[in-house]
């Protein structure tokens, strides 16, 4: 273990924080979603521990296929996707086409020709969060409603992969760490005032209402990260960031400090594949790097694994024992085991660490609540770790410390340093789905990003993608879609409704073709949803309303915006499969692609549209002025004679009664 200075917090905390015998607990914020992940770091609480190595002791594995655990999961998974896939399309049917009859020959003769679906989820803060949370609602057949007419329920059930980012990692991360819990139970719970997404007072205030209680909520984080420097880890600011989100997103007493990513494997439900495979994204820092550019190493984190398929590390360790002595891809006789780094919460913060500097610079200014005798303690502590420039997430002992030193930046480094998944501007965790050996054929992509100057997506995160494939040093052949332009995405309109990228797989000819990406932008259906990604707070009115704008988004207003919509889906669930097999494409899934498809067609000037781009409501009447008021901008023209597919539908925001 990597041992290293560390504040005096005793004496630091005595000076600042009234530490007293009547300092009281904070109270558990907890609800009746039942079970989760499972808190099984060995030292009860969020310090890690060193353990007894296992006989096989954990290795460093090369990343040339995947894990035996994913393979044999994968297996499993497959076939749990088929009666889920099943419904969803004889739902959503495609005239002249037996969608069921081809999925269950699939499953019986070749599973290799059953379609393979994946959901990613953009970074962007808790916009990102709900905005992604509303379309999981949609796709999940347990959301009421959501498998009657117009709705695309089943979409989740039907998919292996779930990846997330940022935002998107939080919403990912506190589904699974609520043992899968459903959107619905995390946002209403089961009685007034159990919700887990209690997002009213911020993430600086926490949780809790009375001065006590607020400073115990920051003196239980201090304390828990001062254990888990005295125990002889390196800590960082996302330590506190991660724990500070574990409040909100996690169902536990102080938001399951001894909770582990890696015990997702454990849980019955996961094991059994009764759910997608969560994976969360984050950038690798070099030592001595300050600028994350396209060429920056990838990792991703797993329930078995963490790790990289990029040519500079090409690896993939094992997630439960991640800051155990690994040298050269192994433990050496006298090195150490540990298990417990991989903490829930900071997993999920490693995943958004650009909100480190948020937490440093804002603690004081975000919410006047906060005593300001909490405050002055937080922030001599954190600008005591900001002046060792140590603001990032940092994973010690590196697992990858003196493995393949000729590609690894940071092979040599007793520190692995890692930052927020979209700080390479590839906020849609796409990476780990385009890998050929996962043989992901549809990825839903789900993109709440704040590209332009009022906070919604113009494709920015696919173009960085796309601009990494072209990267020889760095892409290692894997392919992806061409997208266009910024100004095209947007006098197009291609920002404000579901387009398809990849559709003819004729035009990748150097190896499998990409998946076929189904582009999810977040649009005001039926809600400002372009809140600031560093707004801290939401009422219960404005959560339930970017949510609620999420489900119209990926059901086009049940289908009410464009009545194809859920055929489409279906098409597009099956495309790669048709292709694989050489079965003829219907043709109302060759009018879909050609509606949805985008075509290659550019359209780059520079107009007032996209240099103050300001759109309307796409359906329904609008948001309350309360989720007006919190969003970057008013209403600008709408979308009247733009050409896009609109309606105004009266009722559409009626369209769930629990969304």
């Amino acid at each position: 273990m990597v041992v290293t200075s560390y504040p005096a917090w005793g004496q630091l905390l005595a000076t600042s924080i009234l530490i007293s015998t009547c300092l009281a607990e904070p109270t558990p914020h907890t609800s009746e979603v039942q079970l989760r992940a499972l808190p099984n770091s060995p030292s009860g609480d969020y310090a890690p521990a060193v353990v007894s190595c296992p006989q096989d002791r954990p290795t460093v594995r090369s990343a040339q296929k995947l894990s035996q655990q994913e393979t044999s999961w994968l297996e499993r998974r497959r076939k749990a996707t088929v009666d889920h896939m099943i419904k969803l399309v004889e739902r959503n049917k495609i005239d002249g086409f037996d969608a069921g009859a081809y999925i269950r020959n699939a499953a019986d003769n070749d599973l290799s020709s059953l379609p393979n679906i994946a959901i990613a989820v953009s970074g962007g803060g808790y916009r990102a969060l709900m905005n992604g949370a509303g379309f999981l609602a949609a796709a999940d057949d347990r959301t009421t409603d959501s498998t009657g007419p117009g709705g695309i329920g089943g979409l989740l059930q039907a998919s292996t992969y779930l990846a997330g980012l940022s935002g998107g990692g939080w919403l990912v991360g506190s589904i699974f760490a609520n043992n899968f819990s459903s959107v619905e139970a995390l946002r209403n719970g089961l009685s007034p005032d159990t919700d887990v997404w209690n997002f009213t007072n911020s993430i600086f205030a926490g949780p809790h209402e009375s001065f006590l209680q607020k400073t115990g909520y920051w003196f239980d984080i201090v304390e828990q990260v001062g254990d888990k420097a005295d125990a002889g880890f390196e800590t960082s600011i996302t330590d506190y960031w991660g724990r500070a989100l574990s409040y909100q997103l996690i169902n536990a007493p102080q938001g399951g400090p001894a909770y582990t990513f890696s015990s997702i494997a454990e849980v019955d439900h996961f094991k059994n594949a009764e759910t997608p495979f969560p994976i969360l994204v984050a950038d690798g820092r070099a030592p001595g790097e300050r600028i994350i550019s396209l060429n920056t190493t990838v990792f991703e984190f797993n329930p078995y694994e963490m790790g990289s398929f990029d040519p500079t590390i090409f690896a993939f360790v094992p997630t439960k024992y991640i800051a155990s002595n690994f040298s050269n891809g192994v433990i050496p006789k006298d090195g150490s085991c540990v298990n417990g780094f991989d903490q829930l919460g900071f997993v999920m913060g490693t995943s958004s660490s650009l909100f480190n500097q948020f937490l440093l610079q804002n603690i004081s200014a975000a919410d006047t609540k906060i005593p300001s005798i909490v405050v002055s303690a937080i922030e001599k502590i954190l600008a005591s770790i900001s002046d060792d420039n140590n603001d990032i997430a940092q994973y010690a002992p590196n697992p990858f410390y003196k493995y393949n030193p000729s590609t690894n930046p940071s092979a040599e480094s007793p520190e692995l340093s890692l930052v927020d998944g979209g700080e390479d501007l590839q906020n849609i965790p796409l990476h780990p789905l385009i890998q050929p050996t996962r043989k992901v054929d549809v990825i839903f992509a789900v993109d709440s990003s704040a590209d332009t100057t009022y906070n919604w997506p113009n494709g920015t995160a696919l173009r960085a993608s796309y601009d990494r494939s072209l990267l020889s040093d760095i892409a290692n052949g894997t392919l992806f879609p061409p997208v266009p332009d910024a100004n095209t995405f947007i006098n197009s309109r291609l920002n404000q409704r579901p387009t398809f990228f990849g559709c003819d797989v004729k035009n990748f000819t150097n190896g499998a073709p990409p998946p076929l990406l189904i582009y999810i932008p977040n649009a005001p259906y039926s809600a400002y949803s372009n809140v600031s990604t560093f707004t801290p707070a939401y009422t219960s009115s404005e959560r339930n309303e970017i949510i609620r704008n999420g489900y119209n988004v990926a059901t086009m207003g049940n289908n009410t915006v464009d009545g194809s919509w859920t055929t489409c889906v279906s098409c597009a669930i099956f495309s790669r499969s048709w292709a694989r097999t050489n079965t003829a494409v219907p043709q109302q899934c060759v009018d879909c692609f050609e509606r949805f498809c985008w075509d290659g067609t550019l359209n780059s000037s520079s107009t007032s549209l996209t240099e103050n781009y300001e759109p309307g409501f796409i359906a329904g009447q609008g948001s309350s002025e309360e989720t007006k008021d919190n969003a970057a901008a008013p209403a600008g023209a709408g979308l009247s004679g733009m050409g896009m597919m609109h309606v105004a539908v009266a009722g559409v925001l009626s369209l769930s009664l629990a969304l």
